[in-house]
């Protein structure tokens, strides 16, 4: 017997002919017969993800907001109600617990949502309890709700017909990028993790696998974690574990942008990155484009500073084929040094690629 989790949309993942996988510890799908197709609807079109194995946890309580500026490295009085900010979670020595985003749930400074990693889930609800002791606060974990997440350039037109309400249909079409809504059972947040125009909705289970279906019947294509994952890659964006993780700082893996230094806002790690910002970085995040057409870039991947070097400058974290560029891609965390080209070692030869301004996709568009 499975000892692996599920969520709400299981049994719908078999009615589509979902390939299962371990993730997280759920049973979750990988594809629904083709990554790549999946790919390219969510770029082209619509997709439909279940996350529902990502954790929701409410604070509630009149030190919510006090308790969360100490919390991330981010700076939740940016919020105002209605509002979401992506932030990193940090340990005193200000490397990444988790990354997060956070959301104004719109009733004061004492209400708020987190949506966090599921492979994070018990390290990341022991950290905020025992950091929250100090404060007037509850935590209040939400496994009623699933997570769909409705991303590319075409989901109004699908999501429409699903709401029947051309009300709600406006007040989506006009929300802006990480704003959000309540609708009875649904919040709606203009939020996703594919580069792509979307929402995340989450949901009651029941109202879930309805919405899920509805969708897939408009038209929608329903899509995996491996299409989420060369999405996301395309897009710039990190995925802890591969990219940071307790030993790496958000200064170190890109996220410098979600630091909040101002207002002398004392958060947890805040002096080790001070610090590391005085001494210097040790490591960088690169992105890295391959040159040459026999090998794809993955994660864990030695990098090089020249093809004739022997000692390796750093290593791959995150690397695939982009489907929509057509190439190799990867992120890569080096020893600071700025260079046109590196050379990245696979299947023991070295092969030419390029640095590339992050992201590589964004809202279909090719940026390299």
């Amino acid at each position: 017997m499975s000892l692996l989790k599920k969520t709400a949309l299981y049994n719908t993942h078999l009615k589509y002919h979902a390939k299962m996988v371990d993730f997280a510890g759920f049973e979750m799908p990988i594809h629904y017969g083709s990554q790549l197709e999946e790919h390219l609807a969510v770029r082209k079109s619509a997709g439909i993800f279940d996350v529902s194995h990502m954790v929701v946890t409410d604070l509630i309580g009149l030190d919510s907001k006090k308790f969360l500026q100490y919390l991330l490295a981010n700076d939740v009085s940016k919020l105002s109600p209605g509002q979401a900010l992506y932030s990193c979670m940090l340990n005193p020595e200000g490397k990444v617990i988790d990354d997060l985003i956070i959301y104004d749930m719109g009733r004061g400074e004492c209400d708020y949502r987190l949506v966090t990693n599921a492979g994070t889930r018990e390290k990341d609800l022991a950290w905020i309890t025992e950091q929250a002791k100090p404060y007037v606060l509850e935590i209040k974990p939400r496994p009623d709700l699933a997570i769909l997440a409705l991303q590319g350039p075409e989901f109004l037109k699908f999501l429409s017909p699903c709401l029947n309400n051309p009300e709600l249909t406006e007040k989506i079409k006009a929300l802006s990028n990480f704003h959000t809504l309540t609708n009875q059972n649904w919040f709606i947040a203009k939020t996703g993790y594919t580069g792509e125009t979307g929402v995340e909705i989450l949901l009651p289970h029941s109202e879930a696998v309805l919405l899920f279906e509805n969708l897939v019947t408009q038209g929608v294509r329903p899509c995996g974690l491996g299409s989420r994952d060369t999405l996301r890659l395309e897009a710039g964006m990190n995925l802890y574990g591969l990219d940071m993780d307790e030993t790496i700082s958000p200064l170190e893996s890109g996220l410098a942008w979600t630091v909040c230094f101002k207002n002398n806002r004392e958060f947890i790690g805040r002096n080790s990155l001070e610090q590391e910002k005085i001494n210097g970085l040790k490591q960088i995040q690169i992105g890295l484009m391959l040159e040459e057409k026999n090998g794809i870039l993955r994660s864990h991947q030695k990098i090089f500073a020249s093809c004739d070097s022997l000692d390796p400058i750093g290593e791959t974290t995150s690397g695939s084929f982009s489907p929509t560029l057509e190439t190799s891609i990867a992120f890569g965390r080096i020893s600071p040094r700025t260079q046109d080209y590196f050379w990245v070692e696979i299947r023991n030869k070295k092969l030419k690629a390029r640095v590339v301004k992050l992201p590589f996709v964004r809202y279909g568009q090719k940026l390299i």
